[in-house]
C-alpha cells in the first residue's frame, strides 16, 4: 500500500503562482503572441457553445411558427414574451454547452447518462430510474435531510415555476388557445396545435382552473421565494456566501413576477381594469427580465439538475454490486469504486498530479496533510 507523494517531490514542482513557459523552465515567459492551448481551447468551447445556441434558438423560431400555424395563432401580444425565451433558448444552450465541456462534469455527463440508458442497469433495478425522478427531481427528499422549512419553501417554488412554465410558454408561442363561438363564453374550447382538446364551461371549477392556473402558480411560489429572501437576510451562513446578482435577484424577480400577475387579475375582478395597462408593462417588463437572467443566475441548476439524475443512478448501481471504495488509510467508505475512479480520471484530465489523494477519505487527507507540513516545511517545529 503506498502513500501520496510526499512533499520532497512536491519540490520538485514549481512553486505555486511562479511563471512556467511553454518549455516547463521556471521563469520562462511563453513565446511572444503565442496565446497557448488553453486560450484555443476555450475559443473552441466558445464558437461550439454559441453554434448549439444558435442552432436551439433557430428550432424554437421554427416550432413557434409551425406550431401556431404559420402565426395563426400566435398572439402578437405576447411578442415580447416570445422573444424573451428565444433569447433563454440561446443562453441555456449556450452555458450547457460550456458547463458539459469542462473535465469534471464532461466525465459526469457521460457517466451520468451512460447508466440512464444502460439496458443492464434497467435489468437490474427496472424502478431506479422512476424512483429517482420521483424523489431527486420531483420531490427533492434530499433538501428534507437539511430542513424541513426549505424544503417546503423549495417545493413551493418547483410546483409554482412548474405549473406556470407549462402555461405560459405554449401559450406564447401559440401552441395552445382558447376559442369560444359567442367570442365571449361562457363557453370555451382549448385547441393544441389547432385540434381541440377539451371543451369547459368558464363558470364551473374546471373553467376556473384553466384561466386561474397562473394565479394559482403565483400564489404557491410567493411564499417560497419570500422565504428564501428572509433566510438569506437573517442566517449567519447564507448571508456569508450569497451574492446579490446570483442568489437575491432571481428571487426578488420570482416575487415581482408573481405579484404583478396576482395584480393584474385583481385589476380585472375588482378595479373593472383600473391601472391595468401600467400593471401589464410591468408583468410584461419582470416576466422577460427574469427569463433572459436564467441562464445566468442560480436558476440555471434547473437544468443541470437532470444530469444529476444519471448521476445517482450510476452511483446507485455500483452499490447494487458492493463495489464500495475504502479509504487507503483508515478503511472507511469513501464512495463507489466507479465513482472513485471517475474522480481520478478527472483528475489526470485536468493535469492535477495528485489523483491518488482521491483514495483517501477527507480525514486522513487531513491528517497527512499536516503531517507532511509538520515533517518538512516545519522540520523541528514544536
Amino acid at each position: 500500500m503506498t502513500e501520496p507523494p510526499d512533499a520532497s517531490a512536491a519540490a520538485a514542482q514549481p512553486a505555486p503562482g511562479a511563471p512556467t513557459g511553454s518549455t516547463g523552465v521556471p521563469g520562462t515567459p511563453p513565446p511572444a503572441g503565442d496565446a497557448g492551448p488553453g486560450a484555443a481551447a476555450s475559443r473552441s468551447v466558445t464558437a461550439r457553445a454559441t453554434a448549439v445556441g444558435t442552432a436551439v434558438s433557430v428550432a424554437l423560431i421554427l416550432a413557434i411558427v409551425f406550431g401556431s400555424r404559420l402565426l395563426e395563432n400566435f398572439d402578437s401580444a405576447l411578442l415580447p414574451y416570445a422573444v424573451a425565451t428565444v433569447f433563454l433558448a440561446f443562453g441555456v444552450a449556450y452555458r450547457y454547452t460550456v458547463w458539459v465541456a469542462a473535465p469534471g462534469a464532461r466525465r459526469l455527463f457521460k457517466q451520468g447518462w451512460r447508466s440512464f440508458f444502460s439496458m443492464a442497469n434497467f435489468r437490474r433495478a427496472p424502478t431506479a430510474v422512476p424512483r429517482m425522478i420521483a424523489t431527486y427531481l420531483g420531490f427533492q427528499k434530499f433538501l428534507g435531510a437539511r430542513s424541513h422549512a426549505r424544503w417546503a419553501a423549495h417545493q413551493l417554488i418547483f410546483w409554482g415555476c412548474i405549473l406556470a412554465a407549462l402555461i405560459t410558454f405554449p401559450l406564447t408561442w401559440g401552441w395552445f388557445t382558447f376559442t369560444s363561438d359567442t367570442g365571449s363564453g361562457p363557453g370555451y374550447e382549448m385547441r393544441v396545435w389547432g385540434y381541440k382538446i377539451i371543451g369547459f364551461d368558464s363558470l364551473n371549477i374546471l373553467g376556473w382552473l384553466m384561466f386561474h392556473g397562473l394565479d394559482i402558480a403565483a400564489v404557491l411560489v410567493i411564499p417560497g421565494a419570500s422565504y428564501f429572501i428572509w433566510r438569506r437576510m437573517k442566517d449567519r451562513g447564507a448571508i456569508t456566501g450569497q451574492r446579490f446578482a446570483y442568489d437575491l435577484v432571481p428571487l426578488i424577480a420570482l416575487v415581482v413576477v408573481s405579484v404583478t400577475g396576482l395584480l393584474l387579475t385583481f385589476s380585472s375582478l375588482f378595479l373593472h381594469g383600473g391601472g391595468y395597462e401600467v400593471l401589464a408593462i410591468l408583468h410584461m417588463v419582470s416576466v422577460v427580465f427574469t427569463l433572459i437572467y436564467i441562464p445566468f443566475g442560480k436558476f440555471f441548476h434547473i437544468v443541470q439538475r437532470p444530469a444529476a439524475v444519471g448521476m445517482q443512478l450510476f452511483k446507485y448501481t455500483a452499490r447494487q454490486d458492493q463495489e464500495v471504495f475504502s479509504c487507503r488509510r483508515c478503511e472507511e467508505p469513501i464512495d463507489t469504486g466507479p465513482y472513485v475512479e471517475n474522480l481520478r480520471g478527472t483528475m489526470r484530465d485536468l493535469s492535477l498530479d495528485f489523483d491518488e489523494w482521491a483514495e483517501y477519505c477527507p480525514r486522513c487527507k487531513r491528517v497527512l496533510r499536516g503531517s507532511a507540513y509538520l515533517s518538512q516545511v516545519k522540520k523541528g517545529f514544536k
